[in-house]
């Protein structure tokens, strides 16, 4: 007798995401100052699992908004800060022995995180003072139209011009951002095999690549209609854009991040995202990604990053997203750009 083939165990990971509500195992102890991140990926998850009555709303919207930094009045905006949200409690304390004492660690992740949340949970945006993160977030980008994700400098890539890209979206406002000098610093990122590295002229990379398509398409400068009317799609190199994507497949189903890699289950909703987008989710062997997906469920809900590890947070959460991409029953669709589910823009 065949043996029943392995189901998404919808119920398992719905325990999984609200037990990490309350707690979090130790070894996440060193993720502390990325605490915002963890919980948009549970808030999120349990969205998608349309199970977000297990969230406390008002508890995590005072929580979220106790991490914004404001500035003392408008004319702080001239003072070379970003005043959006901190990923978490501790990097809200001053440090005194930095020089920078005086300068805030307000995040350009941690803020496109918060707002997601407050989103998801249905917190009314117009009173958290939006113009603030809209014009100060002007002083994170750079001459080449990249952001460095906080004041105190740091790297500069297209990991923070898609956050940059979310949040001017989700707020209705583009002032934020000099959308010319952004879409040129996506354009010179895409790589000679038509992926895109986080840096012009860098190894293209699955993570890369949704970047710099989720924040075209939210810049209303990607068509999803590439099959139908290729000579219309984009600024960009579509077709050897979709032959990287289809080639990120490999022979256990799964997609790889890059050349010569195993396959991950982030990857599937980082080069499945970017195939959605574009509006060809159909070009790659889905049965087989499905396949994949389960090897690396895990039996205490949650997914692995590799199948037979352990599950993990970042790895789960992108799991449940490519699932809804596969269109799983009883799972809420999901606006693949911004990386939330669908309809959260209007309140359902």
């Amino acid at each position: 007798m065949d043996p029943i083939p392995p189901s998404f165990e919808r119920d398992r990971h719905v325990r999984f995401f609200s037990d990490a509500l309350e707690a979090l195992p130790s070894d996440y102890e060193e993720q502390e100052i990325n605490r915002i991140t963890l919980a948009y990926f549970v808030v999120s998850a349990l969205h998608i699992l349309d199970a977000l009555d297990r969230v406390d709303r008002d508890r995590i919207a005072r929580w979220v908004l106790s991490l914004r930094r404001f500035p003392e009045k408008k004319t702080d905006f001239d003072d070379g800060q970003f005043y959006g949200f901190h990923g978490s409690r501790s990097s809200q304390f001053p440090n005194v022995d930095s020089e920078a004492v005086n300068l805030n660690g307000s995040h350009l992740a941690s803020t496109y995180c918060a707002i997601a949340i407050l989103k998801m949970i249905g917190y009314d945006l117009s009173s958290i003072d939006s113009e603030s993160i809209s014009v100060s977030m002007r002083n994170l980008q750079q001459p080449d139209g990249s952001f460095m994700p906080f004041i105190l400098g740091a790297e500069t890539d297209l990991r923070f011009v898609y956050c940059a890209a979310s949040i001017c979206y989700m707020l209705n406002d583009w002032s934020g951002m000099d959308k010319k000098k952004a879409t040129e610093y996506i354009i010179k990122c895409q790589s000679y095999d038509g992926g895109f590295g986080l840096l012009p002229g860098s190894e293209s990379h699955g993570g890369a690549t949704y970047c710099a398509v989720a924040a075209l398409q939210l810049m209303g400068l990607i068509r999803n209609d590439f099959l139908s009317k290729p000579m219309l799609s984009s600024v960009i190199d579509v077709p050897s854009l979709l032959q990287w994507c289809v080639q990120r497949q490999i022979e256990d189903g799964g997609f790889q991040g890059r050349r010569n890699k195993p396959s991950d289950t982030c990857y599937a909703f980082w080069v499945g995202g970017v195939l959605s987008i574009l509006g060809t989710y159909d070009i790659f062997d889905k049965c087989s990604l499905r396949s994949f997906l389960l090897t690396c469920q895990t039996k205490y809900g949650g997914f692995s990053k590799f199948p037979g590890q352990l599950p993990d947070l970042y790895h789960s959460y992108f799991g449940v997203c490519a699932f809804s991409m596969l269109r799983e029953v009883g799972l809420r669709s999901l606006c693949v750009e911004l990386g939330i589910p669908d309809g959260t823009l209007l309140g359902i």
